[in-house]
């Protein structure tokens, strides 16, 4: 009995696009790009990808359909989803879409530190911030605007999701810009001091009556 495969993002991508017909590696890697879900799954290094397509198979989720062979290409491996893939795929898509999950991205911890520079250090690299979600957010309306071919809404669902999240978080970061600016939003090591100096005295325990 195989051990059961965690479930990632790129993993049930995988697992969908081998829905519609068996893929090799490369042909899977091409899909990804062509319909833009390397907005949504880290396709960035093939190497990944690959790890995923062993993790499937050595879970019975996906299965060799046949090998290649081509005098203008290396050989390779064409794989297929499984009847087991089929119903793990759509366990993982409920679990996904219904349940949030405790998920730890970068940009929150770094929030978290912030206070180890100054306010002037922060505010330039804050703006930089927001001109890059500005950009990436007009990218993903350009792409939308340029779809010539008509595709329905369900498509580019999770592209809506992205530019909503882009816009939430440049509006918020806005915010925060403009208190670094005007002075609302402040620290300092002597201030972030006082106020550890005020909160273990808080929480002290007090001396008993008679004590030593």
């Amino acid at each position: 009995m195989t051990a059961p495969v965690k479930s990632s993002p790129l993993g049930l991508t995988v697992l969908a696009l081998l829905h519609y017909r068996p893929l090799h590696p490369y042909g899977i890697q091409q899909l990804l790009k062509q319909w833009g879900k390397e907005h949504v799954v880290n396709v960035g290094q093939r190497t990944g990808l690959y790890r995923t397509i062993e993790r499937l198979q050595a879970g019975g989720l996906i299965a060799v359909r046949q090998t290649e062979r081509d005098q203008q290409y290396p050989e390779r491996t064409v794989y297929e989803v499984t009847d087991e893939g089929r119903a793990v795929t759509r366990e993982w898509l409920e679990q996904m879409l219904a349940v949030p999950k405790a998920e730890f991205p970068v940009f929150p911890a770094a929030l978290s530190n912030m206070l180890l520079l100054s306010p002037a250090e922060v505010l330039p690299i804050l703006e930089r911030r927001a001109a890059r979600l500005t950009a990436q957010r007009a990218e993903l309306a350009r792409q939308a605007a340029d779809d010539e071919l008509g595709l329905p809404r369900i498509t580019l669902i999770e592209n809506e999701y992205l530019m909503a999240v882009l816009g939430a978080e440049t509006r918020w970061l806005q915010g925060v810009i403009g208190d670094l600016r005007d002075g609302s939003l402040t620290w300092s090591p002597e201030m972030l001091a006082a106020f550890q100096e005020a909160q273990e005295a808080q929480e002290a325990p007090e001396s008993a009556p008679g004590g030593e």
